[in-house]
């Protein structure tokens, strides 16, 4: 069953063409990894597919539920936009926590508030979920007092706590250090492992090759090239890709 669906898509900045009719398919429980260099239209396209962006031209689809489409020229968005934005997560590259709120706080808020779920329910599942990221000790600290690589595990766990049926991950380890990239990465593996839909968008090549069922290669607003990670990084066919590729470590 596919999670998400992404049709013909195009995205302008002015006359800058940044997304040129991208189409892609995400099914239930599949790692999809998106790569290519900087500008190449990457993460435009994460805030098209989590409506943070409006598209040009596209249609986009979660769970079988239109959420944007074209009507004529123009791009008409459905009208139950909230409960579409339920079904998705996004895990930013800077965190995005609520500084004034605690770790345990920013889990249960929107769970409570928006989802109107009950709160002691909510709390003793945000519980779970700061274990299951090694942070049952942080559910009193704020934001101020962690790590970067902590608060980047309390920005997944939050996203979690919204059940999304996919999660969008926007160069998750972009402002970590070596070491604090490793604690992020062990917990997108062990949702993988876990059968989570995600989406990534990753300078992480190894990781992409380790983690994911598609690799998708993008460069200057089109998909370049896709298949299996041994396929991309072990065969690719296009010589864009071969060139990016050259530059990582396999």
């Amino acid at each position: 069953m596919s999670v998400l669906e992404i049709k013909n898509v195009k995205k302008s900045f002015g006359r800058h063409h940044v997304l040129k009719d991208i189409s892609i398919t995400v099914n239930e429980g599949e790692v999809v990894s998106i790569i290519g260099p900087s500008g190449s239209g990457k993460s435009t396209l994460l805030r098209c597919a989590t409506l943070l962006e409006t598209m040009d031209e596209g249609t986009l689809t979660y769970v079988g539920k239109p959420a944007a489409w074209m009507e004529g020229s123009e791009i008409k968005y459905a009208k139950n936009l909230n409960e579409i934005r339920n079904k998705f997560g996004l895990v930013f590259q800077n965190y995005n926590l609520f500084p004034h709120f605690s770790v345990i706080k920013n889990l249960t808020d929107a769970p409570v508030s928006v989802q109107k779920r009950d709160k002691e329910s909510v709390y003793e599942e945000c519980k779970i979920l700061l274990r299951k990221m090694g942070l049952s000790d942080k559910e009193d600290a704020y934001p101020c007092m962690l790590s970067g690589g902590q608060q980047q595990r309390v920005s997944i766990a939050r996203a979690l706590a919204m059940k999304p049926d996919i999660l969008f991950f926007d160069e998750p380890t972009s402002a970590l250090d070596p070491e604090l990239t490793g604690e992020v990465l062990k917990v997108i593996k062990q949702l993988a492992d876990e059968k989570m839909t995600m989406v990534i968008v990753t300078h992480e090549m190894s990781f992409a090759k380790a983690v994911s069922d598609r690799v998708i290669f993008m460069d200057n607003g089109v998909i370049v090239e896709q298949g299996t990670p041994e396929e991309v990084f072990g065969n690719a066919t296009n010589e864009r890709t071969k060139q990016f590729l050259s530059n990582y470590n396999k």
